[in-house]
């Protein structure tokens, strides 16, 4: 597989001698219908305000295929050693179907990977129904009401997401539900918090750690225990509700400290690991394995557009070469992510992570250093809310900032109100469609202050509802742009080198600094506060 700078790319040049797509002369209504190409998952993706005209996409397209992109991703799924800097294979797409024709698959470890992953999803939906039918209960008895996962990183930020944006959708359809919560920071406040009038007797935790050695997870394992013994509550048993998701390797696999543990391995990173076991085991006990089970589907769907060779057939794909336009030809360092839907509140979270975890690399998959930009900086927030906070600067500040809005014709819980001949739901529709008008139009006007630039360019992925399908689909299609992109730019988007240095300089403040001086005073800096 050829693996190439973008600047050494015989395409690169000419892209960069087009100019934008003018929006504000260019937007018709027939541009904005064309625009848009299925996702998976009935989500759709619209690429109208963005400033791509006809010769950009054949470029794009000539880019995709110098670079084969796809063939990459075939090569990817097959089970070629893509995350060179840890010699391994990248299997999160395994988790929701196989991509692979006939009856081919991954073997890795001397096992068959796609019935590793089958198989803990089985064990998965077996344990979930058996709490959720009351089968498993707690130590005295009493049935599971509860789940509090501990996790840090990926552990945490994916499935928290998805549960806020699952969960409306649950209510509607009178799916009984089981309160999920989440503890992730080392802030003895975070636990401490979450624990706080919970009943003990009605709770489960899950412990996810791949190693079973992470410091914020287990300092976290370790308050939950000491909150549990200061109950002491007769005939409590904390083994009893715990569970853990870890590999097979791990210190937690066979303890006996935990009730159950479900696997995961080293081929499916943290920030990717969402439709493994990390996030099924919460998910499915929230809200029931079918409900997993149609997330996946959707995602799976979002992963078979992936392998379409035509650009203006594959969403992430297309989404993906856009981005490396803005990132690389226009040179714009930002992008937002707004999802118009409150149920999607924490999903900016986790797509930070996603991209900037992923792309945020200065040297290429041989270790040398780039001479062009990666990664985009990614940050967001739901409409409306964000509209009162930092629209102002992406209407009119010194810098264009790129968006990728989403959006839903119909609220999850289809609880609503009608003021002023209008549904809250209506409103906010019409609010999504005013900014991204607003944002490619602009606005002419005699006084500056009320000047309106334009050309501040926009997608938008957007479906009917938010559903689970939908959900999986919206998961996969970033996961896949942000591995195109790391294609495009020739980086490994699948380890995370840069956590590291933090990791090793904490654990030697922790033994006091060592011989190093600089640690050392800020040491004492703090410890003047005593």
């Amino acid at each position: 597989m050829d693996f190439k700078n973008l600047v050494e790319t015989t395409v690169y040049k000419t892209l960069k001698s087009l100019k934008p797509f003018d929006l504000k002369t260019g937007l018709t209504s027939q541009r904005i219908i064309d625009a848009s190409i299925p996702a998976g998952g009935r989500l759709f993706y619209n690429w109208a305000t963005m400033p791509i005209g006809s010769e950009h996409l054949e470029l794009l397209a000539q880019l995709a295929e110098e670079q084969q992109l796809v063939d990459k991703y075939q090569a990817l799924v097959s089970g070629a050693i893509m995350n060179t800097g840890e010699r391994r294979m990248v299997l999160h797409h395994l988790t929701r179907g196989n991509l692979l024709l006939g009856n081919q698959t991954v073997i890795a470890d001397g096992e068959d990977k796609l019935a590793f992953y089958q198989e803990q999803l089985h064990r998965i939906e077996a344990f979930s129904k058996a709490v959720r039918d009351g089968n498993i209960t707690g130590s005295t008895g009493k049935q599971i009401k509860t789940v509090v996962q501990i996790g840090i990183g990926g552990s945490d930020l994916g499935p928290r997401a998805l549960y806020q944006a699952l969960k409306g959708w649950c209510v509607h359809k009178n799916i009984d539900i089981l309160e999920a919560r989440f503890i992730s920071n080392v802030d003895p406040d975070d636990p401490t918090d979450i624990l706080t009038g919970l009943d003990f007797e009605t709770t489960l935790f899950i412990l996810v750690s791949k190693s079973g050695t992470t410091q914020e997870t287990l300092t976290n394992q370790k308050f939950v225990l000491k909150a549990m013994r200061a109950q002491n509550i007769d005939g409590f048993n904390p083994a009893s509700h715990v569970i853990a998701v870890t590999s097979k390797t791990s210190p937690l696999a066979k303890s006996n400290a935990v009730l159950d543990s479900f696997y995961i391995d080293d081929y499916i990173g943290g920030r990717y690991s969402s439709t493994s076991a990390v996030g099924a085991v919460v998910l499915s006990l929230a809200f029931g394995f079918d409900t997993f089970k149609r997330l996946l589907s959707g995602a799976h769907e979002a992963d078979v557009n992936a392998l379409e060779k035509d650009i203006c057939k594959n969403a992430a794909l297309l989404d993906a070469l856009i981005g490396v336009y803005l990132r690389n030809v226009l040179q714009l360092p930002c992008t937002a992510v707004l999802p118009y839907a409150q149920a999607l509140s924490r999903f900016p979270a986790h797509l930070q992570q996603l991209d900037m975890e992923s792309n945020g690399k200065r040297v290429n998959r041989d270790g040398k250093l780039l001479n062009y930009p990666t990664g985009p900086v990614i940050f967001g927030e739901p409409g409306t809310n964000g509209q009162h906070s930092f629209y102002q600067h992406l209407h009119q500040g010194t810098d264009t900032i790129p968006i990728q809005f989403i959006g839903f014709l119909d609220s999850q819980r289809q609880n609503d109100v009608v003021t002023d001949g209008s549904t809250s739901q209506e409103k906010l529709i019409a609010n999504l469609i005013a900014q991204i008008v607003a944002f490619a139009c602009g606005k002419i006007d005699d006084n500056p202050n009320k000047q309106f630039p334009g050309n501040r360019y926009s997608s938008l992925l957007y479906a009917k509802r938010l559903t689970p399908e939908t959900l999986g689909a919206l998961l996969a299609h970033f996961e896949n742009k942000v591995m195109f992109q790391g294609f495009i730019w020739n980086v490994n988007s699948f380890d995370q080198e840069g956590v590291q240095l933090g990791k090793t300089l904490a654990g030697k403040i922790l033994s006091g600094g060592n011989s190093d001086e600089v640690l050392k005073a800020y040491i004492e800096l703090f410890s003047r506060l005593k």
